[in-house]
Parts: C-alpha cells; structure tokens; sequence
C-alpha cells in the first residue's frame, strides 16, 4: 500500500500555498512504518491438510510469476476442502486493509500485500490484483444523484467547492490521475463540511487501512468521489481530503508491492517446506 502522503495542496476554491516544512510541522503524521510480518503458521493440521494448502500456495505464486501487473489473479476456494482453505487462510495471514460494501461482498488483504480474500454471496476467492475487481466495479457503477439543493446561507467555500467536484467527477475516467482537495488546508468551517458531506451522500463501499495509524476512504454517492481520512493513533483526525478518482492510490497494491510479494511468497513457502 502507499505510504501516508505529503499532503496536497490543492487548486481549487480558497488553496493557499504553504511552505512544505510548514504543512508538515503542522500535521501529526503517523510514525509507525509497515513492514512484512510472515503469517503465524502452526502446521498442526494433518499432513495431507498441509500438503494441500502448501500446493495452493505454489499454485499461487506460478499464476502471479507467469502474470505481470495489473493482470488480475484469481483463484475460487468453494469446492476446496474445509479443513484446506482453512489452512490456506492461516498460511496466507491477514493484513492491513480491508474493503466493506452494502452487499454482503468484502474484501481483506492477506499478509502479502496486493492478496486478497474476497468473500460474498456464493463467492470465496483468492485474488491477486491492486484492488479487488469486483469491489472496483461496484465503485465504478456509481450514478450521479443530480443537482445540489440551494446551499443555506452562511457557508465559506462548500458551494465553490462542491461545484469543482461535480465538474471533476463528471470529467473523471479510470487511470487519470487523482484530483485532490486537501480540505485540511483549506478555510472551511465545520458547517461548510457538514453540508458537503450531506451533499455528497455515501455509497455504501469504504476501505480501512491499517499500515499508518488508519486511513478510511469512505465511496460518495457521486461516481469518483471518495473521502478521505487519515487518523493518528489517538484517532485525531490529522489529514481530510476529498479525492475524485477511480481508487484512490492508497488503496491499491503500486508495482512495486507485487514485486515484493513475489519475494516474500517464495521466500515463506521455502520455510514451509523445510519446517
């Protein structure tokens, strides 16, 4: 996953440049930094339970050798044995991020970032892609609701600033780079956010990261639009920020996490084998 952000200082209603040391003088980034922890693995199932779940995993690690990125992976675990996906989803582990939406359909990263267990109404899958394909599907069938209603009178710069986001998320289209509003730098009032978020509505699909303090991305009504929130370990709410985009980056497995995955998958089937 992506490391938390130098914070973006947006163009749009009401940006201020600020000097770099400033804004992050300003801002309590988390200090924890995420680093590979192998699955705790006790091997105390039968040995033919093992040998089975040990030949997934090289299944596995075959399949993302012979694919490049961004090529997703999956395999469907529903016919699998019980007792062996049981043991597949202790010697896969769990990670940091995890993926919720109004069906029953969820996500969780495994212990090898860019690994998912997706699971739903007659779905339970092992997916190796940035971000679950079916998850990102259901976010891009987001609908625009219509028209904002008449803002009341009082606010700063929501009505500007909802109206940048209309227009962004109209022009939006997978793989175009991010349109951020840093709403943690600009002058906006805790009415200006309340009515936004109530504009902006809530679509039922939200990620949580857990890899530097916790980070929510919270999916809008509005196709494209996400909020997102990193919190510190006290939840002190430390960056706020609307990003109009198809997934957000810090919810994706970049390049490089598959390449590591790659190592970090061969590397503990090796040990498994040898334990």
């Amino acid at each position: 996953m992506k490391s938390f952000p130098i914070p973006v200082v947006a163009i749009g209603p009401g940006s201020q440049p600020l000097d770099p040391d400033e804004i992050l003088n300003t801002l309590d980034v988390p200090s924890d930094v995420h680093v590979f922890r192998a699955p705790i693995a006790e091997l105390d199932a039968p040995p033919e339970v093992i040998a089975a779940a040990l030949d997934f995993l090289r299944q596995l690690l075959a399949a993302l050798d012979a694919t490049s990125y961004g090529t997703p992976v999956r395999f469907s675990l529903l016919r699998v044995d019980p007792a062996i996906r049981k043991e597949i989803n202790e010697l896969l582990g769990e990670g940091e991020v995890s993926v919720l939406s109004g069906s029953d359909l969820r996500a969780q990263e495994t212990a090898f970032t860019g690994i998912w267990r997706i699971r739903g109404d007659g779905v339970d899958d092992v997916e190796a892609s940035a971000f679950p394909v079916a998850l990102r599907d259901l976010a891009l069938s987001r609908k625009a609701p219509g028209e904002t209603v008449t803002p009341p009178d009082g606010l700063m710069n929501a009505p500007a600033l909802m109206h940048e986001i209309q227009a962004e998320s109209a022009q939006c289209v997978p793989s175009r780079a991010a349109h951020v509003i840093n709403l943690s730098l600009l002058p906006v009032t805790p009415e200006d956010l309340a009515w936004l978020d109530e504009e902006l509505g809530r679509a039922n699909l939200s990620v949580l990261s857990r890899g530097f303090g916790n980070c929510r991305i919270t999916a809008t009504a509005w196709p494209n639009v996400w909020w997102v929130q990193y919190f510190n370990s006290m939840e002190k709410l430390i960056l706020n920020s609307i990003e109009i985009v198809d997934v957000p980056a810090v919810a994706l497995a970049a390049a490089e996490d598959y390449d590591e995955t790659r190592t970090r998958l061969r590397e503990w089937i090796a040990s498994l084998e040898s334990a």
